[in-house]
């Protein structure tokens, strides 16, 4: 293929292949990609996914390029142009607002792991995606489109990115508009499979633990965990091999040693494939998009997988009624703990940082109605939220996912777009986002994989 065709729909690997070869240079695509970013991102189509570009893309993907003429290859993610979500920290000089206005102009002094590894890995930091504002925990009415740093992020397929929609949806736009070969993102319950369905990208979010988040703005630290945006599956799994593995900055990592990824099967043959309907896939089906889910477990099928329908969750009833004060509690913990070791702009407490936001409020058109829910809470060692973090993952896990799985014997879990993101989120389990066309109302279709965590 051309460059021009490379770039804007080649994948990372095929890329990176490209520029070892001498078919094209990092510095190539870096200003291939810079150009693009500027005139569909802030010209006609005002898609906003780019938060900031990063001062010294050019300069990083001149030295990959002179490394590999010196005969140094790193792997083949190097020189490939990559984006980070605006939660992870730099050195490069890019701000790292998590969205918030309050942190706009935040410049961090450490390095987050994953960008550490990347930067080893011989990919191209471009800049930063712009993400709902503190990763959708400021007000329950606030669409995920929206951060009062980065303003409104536009789907490029001409949808909206409603209300609870995932809080990656720069880094998935950024994908979807070939900004980009791929994109970091971060999910606590739904925020790198939501904004992929719905943007038509692959997304990948690893069991907790498989990838560090030092150096990351926390939401929920028993959730959290960094994610991939990418152009398909491959992608995806490179990255994740990348920027995977142990580190002793963030000890969830020590957890899971064996941090690669599992071969993939030769075939599909054999293998059982569940189909979780009460209190999941029911949930979203409908007229429009009952048969493009139907149309996914035929081809599973005559692929040689088995399908196992229903495979339900017996704990899948009270899993969807349950209220947890886990997400709140944790917010103000692990923010405290973030704002005071940076205290950017002076802000060095969540306290802090509703009072400026009080202050200003411009800069929190839908109110923080979820930031002051935080500020209430009693902290990690009260009873109610130890029992309801117990509850938690009794539901989702021990009488969840992996009673399923145990009970019918399936290799994977299927729900068609992301009715299972609440579960997996609360499991930590790892979740494919996977685009799979169009529903009957000309939407975007996808399903999630997901599986018990490791």
């Amino acid at each position: 293929m051309n460059i021009e065709t490379l770039f804007e729909h080649g994948s990372a690997r095929e890329i990176g292949a490209a520029i070892a070869r001498g078919d094209t240079s990092s510095l190539q695509a870096v200003d291939w990609y810079l150009a693009r970013i500027g005139e569909h991102d802030h010209g006609a189509l005002a898609i906003n996914a780019v938060r900031s570009v990063s001062p010294s893309a050019r300069q990083e993907a001149a030295a990959a390029d002179r490394e590999l003429q010196a005969g140094r290859r790193r792997g083949p993610l190097h020189g490939v142009p990559y984006l980070l979500k605006d939660n992870v920290l730099t050195l490069d000089g890019s701000p790292a607002s998590a969205g918030a206005l309050a942190l706009r102009d935040f410049v961090p002094r450490v390095q987050a792991t994953v960008a550490q590894r990347l930067r080893e890995a011989g990919a191209v930091l471009l800049g930063k995606t712009n993400m709902t504002e503190f990763a959708d925990f400021v007000s329950d009415v606030m669409p995920a489109e929206f951060s009062g740093a980065g303003g409104v992020v536009r789907n490029p397929l001409g949808l909206q990115y409603g209300r609870g929609q995932g809080s990656s949806v720069g880094s998935a736009a950024a994908v979807a508009a070939r900004f980009c070969a791929f994109a970091i993102g971060s999910e606590t319950q739904n925020s790198v499979q939501t904004p992929a369905v719905h943007s038509s990208v692959v997304g990948v979010k690893p069991t907790v633990g498989r990838v560090s988040r030092h150096g990351m703005v926390p939401l929920v630290p028993s959730q959290d965990t960094a994610g991939v945006l990418a152009v398909c599956v491959d992608d995806a799994a490179l990255v994740l091999a990348a920027v995977a593995g142990a580190d002793l900055r963030d000890t969830a990592t020590l957890a899971w040693p064996g941090c690669g990824a599992d071969p993939a099967p030769d075939s599909l043959h054999g293998v059982r494939i569940g189909v979780p309907r009460r209190f999941m896939a029911d949930t979203v089906l409908n007229d429009a998009n009952g048969e493009a889910f139907a149309r996914v477990l035929r081809q599973l099928a005559q692929a040689g997988a088995v399908i196992v329908d229903p495979c339900d969750l017996p704990s899948a009833e009270a899993l969807s009624q349950v209220r947890s004060c886990v997400f709140r509690t944790e917010f103000k913990a692990a923010l405290d703990l973030f704002l005071a070791e940076h205290r950017p702009a002076g802000i060095d407490s969540l306290a802090a940082l509703i009072a400026w936001n009080a202050q200003h409020p411009q800069a929190i058109p839908y109110g923080q109605s979820l930031l002051q829910a935080a500020q209430d809470t009693a902290g990690v060692l009260a009873a109610e939220y130890r029992a309801d973090r117990r509850r938690d993952l009794e539901l989702s896990l021990f009488d969840g996912i992996r009673a399923a799985m145990r009970a019918h014997r399936a290799d994977v879990l299927l729900a068609p777009m992301t009715a299972a993101a609440k579960c997996t989120g609360k499991a930590g389990a790892p979740v494919a986002a996977i685009p799979a066309g169009r529903d009957g109302a000309g939407r975007p279709f996808g399903v999630t994989l997901f599986a018990e965590p490791g």
